[in-house]
């Protein structure tokens, strides 16, 4: 059997996207989590996303680079990019490809076993299971080997209890894919293993945080004897550091992931020049050189960011960067996100520091600001991605460490992480 040219899935995928999708405004989905919606608007447009995943199931155009034996189209990375390129300016199902496609899903195909596979992804790509991964603790920031949440064997199940958090959107998913402490008498990056359970069941409690601005997408998961079968382990026992490793690398790589399908061009909830656009044309300042400038560097910003992580995941998929260099589209990304919300705020002036409910994109860009420092703490901090680069990619020498070979039991720790 022939295999779909580019050009043939590129013209298929054209054709129903124009006649089934709704046309959106590309700089709809710029910001950081804003609070511009009520509970019920968040709700319906996490069913509508699933229902927009089942129809490009349907239409045989979800899961491009998926296998076929679970449920996806085999097809290329090139396949994915002609899907991409065509979805700019149409709606597409944000909240499942991001953490659900990357990196959940990504973790299933490297380290699920073949029942695990056959279970879930299908149902992924069909738009039925939403994932969150379950990765920062309260006592341990972007240190997620140090994690406190412990697992203990009983029989066939394992019993989880403990806290994640920072988990956008865990009200409203189905299943967490979870690191838990599996053993504290050897080195914390050790003794860990991977879960995966539903979200909605006994012992499993979601607390929304609310933020500067509003929002409440951010999530605490309190586990309380939360029983997993070891059939939904993922991994080998205590080798979770080995499957967080690669985890980790799904993240950073995200939107450059040939599995996942987000419009080219996109900036995927982050800060964008559309949003400078925005500001200078409610404050009549189209015609000002100044705003011309402002919105010029973070158009320029936008391009950089767009080219780097192409040229990134293309020397690694040709072997001329390994896998960690990944943490360099982490670092540019996080840069940009807060250098953009700052010429956003600039080009508000004082309509971004002092607002009215009546007030539209100034008012914005002044919570825009507030929260400028998530885009570099969310899916890593930068201090983190700044030490992958200069031990894994240019080769320095490594952090001294202070618990290096020691059993994780008799790590010295503050008095509220103390086990």
């Amino acid at each position: 059997m022939s295999v779909e040219s580019v050009a043939d899935f590129r013209a298929r995928a054209r054709e129903f996207i124009r006649d089934n999708l709704k046309p959106i405004n590309p700089d709809s989905q710029f910001g950081t989590l804003r609070n511009d919606r009520t509970e019920q608007e968040e709700l319906a447009f996490v069913a509508r996303d699933r229902e927009v995943q089942r129809m490009l199931f349907d239409a045989k155009l979800a899961g491009v680079c998926f296998p076929k034996e679970y449920g996806g189209l085999g097809l290329t990375p090139a396949h994915q990019a002609a899907l991409n390129e065509e979805l700019f300016g149409f709606e597409y199902p944000q909240r499942i490809q991001a953490p659900t496609i990357a990196p959940c899903a990504s973790v299933l195909l490297d380290f699920g076993t073949e029942e695990q596979k056959q279970r879930h992804i299908p149902a992924i790509l069909r738009g039925e299971e939403i994932w969150m991964q379950l990765l920062s603790e309260p006592s341990s920031g972007s240190d997620v080997a140090s994690a406190l949440t412990s697992a203990v064997r009983e029989g066939d199940d394992w019993i989880l209890n403990g806290s994640k958090i920072w988990t956008t959107g865990a009200w409203w998913s189905d299943w967490g894919l979870c690191l838990a402490r599996t053993n504290w008498d050897v080195p914390k990056h050790r003794g860990l293993t991977v879960f995966m359970f539903p979200l909605k069941q006994e012992g499993v409690a979601v607390h929304r945080i609310e933020m500067l601005n509003g929002s409440k997408e951010f999530c605490q998961e309190f586990l309380t004897d939360v029983r997993v079968p070891d059939t939904d382990r993922v991994g080998e026992v205590d080798g979770g550091w080995t499957v967080g490793t690669r985890w980790m690398y799904h993240e950073r790589m995200l939107f450059s992931s040939p599995l996942v399908t987000t419009p080219k061009g996109n900036l995927n909830g982050a800060a964008g020049s559309g949003a400078l656009v925005a500001v200078a044309r409610e404050l009549g300042r189209d015609a000002d050189p100044i705003a011309h400038e402002l919105v010029g560097r973070a158009r320029t910003l936008e391009l950089t960011k767009q080219h780097l992580s192409s040229r990134i995941a293309e020397s690694m998929a040709s072997g001329r960067l390994n896998d960690q260099a990944a943490a360099i589209g982490r670092l540019f990304n996080g840069y940009t996100g807060q250098r953009i919300f700052t010429l956003e705020f600039d080009l508000a002036g004082a309509h971004g520091a002092a607002w009215g409910d009546n007030d539209g994109a100034s008012r914005v860009a002044g919570e825009d600001f507030l929260m400028r420092q998530a885009a570099s703490i969310g899916g890593g901090t930068l201090e983190m991605a700044r030490n992958v680069i200069s031990e894994r990619v240019l080769g320095m020498p490594r952090e001294k460490s202070i618990d290096k070979d020691v059993p994780f039991r008799d790590v010295p720790r503050g008095a509220t992480s103390q086990r």
